[in-house]
């Protein structure tokens, strides 16, 4: 494949000039770096009593964290040195894979089950959560593919079902596990895409009001999952059992105030609020940090989203306009999701905070995310007042 300086020297004068080779976004590489900052301090904060407890090391979890944020960047390297636009071949083959991590999770003896749940692959410490990879997966396999439908998008036979069912195929895979969250997460970034792609909003429409009877059945048919829903409709009602976790949240969160407690200072992540370190670590910062912190890192992703979306906007083709979009809203659904449990405006999931959250195949999929975002960036449009 012909690399980007030779497409650039092949092109007319004035296409040359709209798409030219950008330095990297600043502004976004630098909102990354401090939440990813924010987060190896949450972390610390968060978890070091548990550590203690567990492993009489303070900075067990923290010192995990930074092992994985090694690995992370390494794979971010890669994603922002290699031509994106070869990415596109690998998608159906990238869906594959992750289809079949996905089915050996499932399987007795293989999969690693913590707490009832199979979502790990690996042994001891050195695991991975295979539906994260998946999430990345979609994304790229989604934006190979509508990037060359075209005016086929708005036909739901032709256009948008092939589609559902590879969508499907993970989502149902995911809930298995069971992580519901997940795969929620799946289905909204899936649905932003297939919207951006030019879907007739009916169709998109029809296909919610589709699966609304087979969420429906999957939350009441599952006690687990009936609990957390009545939860969040009245945390108050159970307050030590299917509750508990919204009601700590909260608790932490009201504490805080508008200035907080001080860092480290919390007294929620003494073995009253559960998940502190991973799912419930914006209630511990909301309690140190207080309403300001919590507020700073809300705007952090609000000018994330921003960023991203207009890289997306200016991407010279419509692979690198799916694929940066699809990455952005995969990262900034997922932590608006997390912010919405922690505050209870949203039902209980086992979604991690992005780039904050304690977990690294999380964190090697969000700053791969970005990495391409910030590819795709450098090769970026100019629009028409640029080129004068």
């Amino acid at each position: 494949m012909p690399s980007a300086r030779a497409i650039e020297r092949e092109l007319p004068g004035s296409v040359r000039r709209a798409y030219i080779s950008m330095p990297p976004d600043s502004l976004l590489f630098s909102v990354v770096a401090i939440l990813v900052g924010i987060g190896l301090v949450m972390i610390f904060s968060a978890s070091s009593a548990l550590a203690f407890t567990a492993h009489h090391d303070s900075t067990y979890y923290l010192k995990r964290q930074l092992i994985w944020l090694a690995v992370a960047l390494v794979c971010a390297f890669f994603a922002y040195k290699v031509d994106y636009r070869a990415l596109r071949k690998l998608g159906p083959l990238a869906l594959v894979l992750s289809i079949v991590s996905l089915l050996l999770v499932l399987v007795p003896h293989v999969g690693v089950v913590v707490n009832g749940a199979h979502r790990w692959l690996g042994a001891g410490p050195l695991t991975l959560q295979p539906s994260e990879f998946a999430k990345l997966a979609l994304v790229l396999y989604l934006a190979a593919k509508l990037s060359t439908r075209g005016e086929r998008i708005t036909s739901l036979v032709r256009g948008l079902f092939p589609l559902c069912i590879a969508l499907g195929i993970v989502v149902m895979l995911v809930l298995k596990e069971p992580d519901m969250g997940t795969a929620s997460l799946l289905a909204m970034v899936a649905f932003t895409m297939f919207f951006a792609a030019g879907a007739r909003i009916e169709h998109l429409v029809l296909l919610f009001l589709v699966t609304v009877p087979a969420v429906a059945i999957t939350v009441l048919s599952s006690p687990y999952r009936r609990a957390r829903v009545l939860a969040f409709l009245n945390p108050w009602k159970d307050p030590q059992n299917a509750g508990f976790h919204i009601v700590q949240s909260l608790l932490a969160l009201g504490s805080g105030g508008i200035l907080g407690v001080g860092l480290g200072a919390s007294r929620a992540k003494f073995f009253y609020l559960p998940e502190q370190y991973t799912d419930f670590i914006f209630a511990v910062l909301g309690e140190e940090l207080g309403l300001i912190g919590a507020l700073g890192v809300i705007v952090l992703f609000v000018i994330f989203a921003y960023r991203a979306v207009r890289i997306a906007l200016s991407a010279p083709d419509r692979f690198g306009f799916f694929l940066a979009l699809g990455c952005t809203a995969l990262i900034v659904i997922q932590a608006f999701i997390n912010i919405g449990v922690v505050t209870s405006s949203w039902p209980v999931t086992g979604v991690p905070l992005p780039f904050v959250s304690f977990g690294g195949s999380s964190l090697v999929v969000s700053l791969t995310a970005v990495a391409l975002i910030i590819n795709i960036g450098r090769h970026r449009r100019l629009n028409a007042d640029t080129l004068g």
